[in-house]
């Protein structure tokens, strides 16, 4: 009863019945062989498929960086027309970095206990 469900494939009669279609049908066979050839070419040549989406996953990367170094170079022109502009950031940028002080100043420091 086990026997039923299970087909008895032997690969020797499988090659020997596709290798008489391919005798029977010439034309056929080497116009099928010829288009894998050039599928294989079209997908895996220098210009093939594959290195073509790459490319576009390369270019894609890049898009993104430009985006993002396009927000920073903003953020960067902001602040410097800020600095240039206005006196109070310009004076806040002063004490806070460089912990300069107006004449007459005292600065005390707190030390902060871990």
């Amino acid at each position: 009863m086990d026997d039923q469900f299970f087909r008895n494939l032997q690969p020797e009669k499988l090659l020997k019945k596709m290798a008489k279609k391919a005798s029977k049908n010439k034309k056929h066979t080497i116009i099928l062989v010829l288009l894998i050839f050039v599928a294989l070419y079209i997908v895996f040549d220098n210009k093939g498929v594959l290195k073509r989406i790459r490319l576009e996953h390369e270019k894609s990367e890049w898009i993104q960086k430009v985006k993002a170094d396009s927000v920073e170079t903003k953020r960067l022109q902001d602040s410097i027309n800020a600095l240039g502009n206005d006196k109070k950031t310009l004076e806040k940028v002063a004490r806070e970095r460089y912990g300069m002080v107006r004449q007459g100043e005292t600065v005390y420091q707190v030390k902060k206990d871990k």
